[in-house]
């Protein structure tokens, strides 16, 4: 499963360089796996309401090049693996052909009790 999403930087997300501040990254990376969710016809409150919840776990995030206010970025988001409990997705962030940042993320599946609870089968890649 893949999915590219593209974002225009706010100028709340730079810093006092002019840069995107190396926080807003892992937020880029939420915002690819919501829209790659959505685009599979599901959303996190349609999960809720199954009773579950898919929580962070591991996060990493490697940068390049500096992106600046009003920059269109592409998100472009990879489902790796997705078994048992847990989702390891891959991103790149890119600006035109230059890759801006990469990185990755687990998210495990729990239940509304906070208890571990397998993926449903549409979730799972094997």
């Amino acid at each position: 499963m893949e999915h590219t999403h593209t974002i225009r930087v706010r100028y709340s997300e730079t810093d006092a360089q002019g840069h995107v501040h190396h926080t807003a990254f892992i937020n880029y990376f939420e915002i690819g796996r919501l829209e790659m969710l959505r685009a599979a016809g599901y959303s996190f409150d349609k999960l809720a309401e199954e009773g579950l919840l898919l929580v962070v776990s591991e996060v990493h995030c490697q940068l390049f090049l500096p992106a600046l206010f009003d920059d269109l970025l592409k998100i472009n988001t990879h489902v790796i693996r997705s078994k048992g409990v847990r989702i390891k997705h891959e991103y790149e962030i890119t600006r035109g052909d230059a890759l801006v940042a990469q990185g990755w993320s687990v998210v495990a599946s729990i239940g509304k009790d906070g208890k571990v609870r397998r993926l449903p089968n549409w979730l799972k890649l094997g």
